[in-house]
């Protein structure tokens, strides 16, 4: 059985939004992924049967749990948040 992942999309509004979703593909394609979603203009997300997109410059960070075994070389490792 997959393991579900979850996300907290925080909005330069101040709010946030909490979701789960399944594991979406192997570690392995997560590299390629992360480049595809910080070059697109907007977030898609099915949720629940319904479609949502979201405008990039609304949101201002993507929080993702538990973080993939496999990361792109440019992703600082192991940070502990201090503040």
């Amino acid at each position: 059985m997959a393991e579900n992942r979850y996300a907290v999309i925080h909005f330069t509004d101040g709010s946030s939004k909490r979701i789960e979703f399944p594991t979406q593909s192997d570690d392995l394609n997560v590299s390629d992924k992360l480049q595809k979603l910080v070059n697109n203009p907007s977030l898609s997300i099915e949720v629940e049967g319904s479609l949502m997109i979201i405008p990039m410059t609304s949101i201002k960070y993507i929080q993702s749990y538990p973080s993939p075994n496999i990361l792109p070389d440019s992703v600082i490792k192991g940070a502990v948040m201090i503040d």
